[in-house]
């Protein structure tokens, strides 16, 4: 273990961090390029792992802000029809587990394009969805919802609860790791909430991070890393209690936290102490717990650098399906370029005739697979295997394979999803 120079833990302002993974130095994920930005340079930005050894934080420096990357975002939550499915059986357990009804006010943070407040309107609940990029503000606004175009701060919750009263509900789902500033935002979301209200918030769940060597979900609009350990500091930092936590198959595990303001919560549930021991068996309990990665992570590259190396050398066409933002680190990470990975496609319609940052892949339309028949398709989103496996099963009418590079290289059959 080596301590890092520079920098303290944004949560606890400890002066130490030690380091865990350097991924060197890569272009924002979400900073895809046009045919015109080709011959310009690329801002590049360390991408480096630390870990404050006091409240057990995983970070990253904060070396672009959510401001310049928010405010136009590539990324609508609704194009993952998985994901939609889980925003509506979330609603359905939420209304049932707090007795939500029309007297009910409910407040999503990052709500993206309405992928889950529109089931919440749906149940006939009044709710209100807080989202600062516009463009994909206005696709949930297009749902008759109602949205405020702003990030979230003390004094914006301040000024909501004056004008529409206390939540008895506050989501904040795969936002907690996009802000540099914790313990604020935190407390805007104790701000928002009542006092006998909840507060549910999923993030990605760092015990898998580390376990599974996920390297892929760190980039830099990726400030911090949760294990359940941390999350509770923070919480209670913001005057929350941690109450219950859930686990999730979602984004490669998941973790859900279930907080009260701290003067009116409940006893917590035994899963608080069943997902820390869980944690603390793993290692993660300690600074040495973490430094088991790096090599890990060596291996998932040279793996899939080896598979499309021979790929290429022996005459099958390769393509990629998916431009998420953990794709690019990987691709970056692992010196893939188009000489082994010619393009990648994509449902998103923003992404389409851009190039992925760093790697330069071109990017283009679904149909454009299934027009070009390649012999390899590699999924960048594996984490949304099952809902993708069976939507490319038409790859196998023309004999394609599905390469999935994480947790470990796996080529799989479209539709059936069994190695081969």
């Amino acid at each position: 273990m080596r301590d890092v120079t520079g920098g303290s833990c944004r949560l606890c302002q400890a002066p130490r961090l030690i380091s865990v993974l350097d991924l060197g130095s890569t272009p924002p994920c979400e900073s895809f390029l046009t045919a015109a930005e080709l011959d310009l340079p690329e801002v590049t930005y360390p991408l480096h792992l630390r870990l404050c050894p006091e409240c057990l934080l995983l970070q990253i420096p904060a070396l672009i802000t959510p401001e310049g990357t928010f405010t136009e975002y590539a990324y609508f939550s609704s194009f993952s029809s998985s994901w939609v499915d889980h925003a509506r059986q979330f609603v359905n357990e939420a209304v049932n587990r707090l007795e939500l009804g029309p007297q009910s006010f409910v407040v999503e943070v990052a709500a993206n394009d309405g992928y889950l407040l529109q089931h919440v309107r749906e149940a006939g609940i009044p709710c209100l969805g807080i989202e600062p990029s516009r463009n994909v503000g206005e696709a949930a606004r297009a749902l008759g919802l109602e949205i405020v175009a702003d990030f979230l701060t003390e004094q914006l919750a301040s000024a909501l609860v004056g004008e529409r009263g206390p939540a008895d509900l506050v989501i904040a789902n795969n936002v907690w790791a996009h802000i540099p500033d914790i313990t604020g935002f935190t407390r805007g979301l104790r701000l928002l909430v009542a006092d006998h209200g909840r507060v549910s918030i999923e993030v990605h769940h760092a015990l898998n991070l580390v376990r599974d060597a996920q390297f892929d979900t760190i980039y830099h609009e990726h400030f911090q890393y949760w294990t359940v350990l941390a999350a509770r500091t923070a919480l209670a930092a913001a005057g929350l209690e941690l109450i219950d936590v859930e686990k999730l198959s979602t984004h490669g595990g998941s973790i859900r936290l279930w907080s009260a303001p701290a003067e009116f919560a409940p006893a917590p549930s035994p899963s608080v102490e069943q997902v820390i021991a869980e944690e603390c068996v793993a290692g993660l309990d300690k600074p040495a717990g973490y430094q088991g990665i790096s090599p890990r992570v060596s291996k998932i590259c040279r793996d899939l650098s080896s598979l499309l190396i021979s790929a290429a050398e022996t005459g099958l066409r390769v393509a990629g399906y998916g431009a998420p933002g953990k794709g690019q680190t990987l691709l970056n990470h692992c010196g893939v370029r188009p000489d082994l990975l010619p393009y990648l496609v994509d449902q998103n319609p923003y992404k389409h005739g851009r190039f992925t940052p760093g790697s330069r892949i071109p990017i283009h339309p679904v149909d454009h697979l299934f027009a070009d028949r390649p012999d390899l398709i590699v999924v960048l989103p594996w984490n949304l295997r099952d809902e993708l496996t069976a939507q490319l099963a038409p790859a196998a009418e023309w004999g394609g394979r599905l390469v999935y590079p994480l947790p470990a290289l796996e080529v799989v059959e479209p539709g059936t999803g069994r190695a081969v």
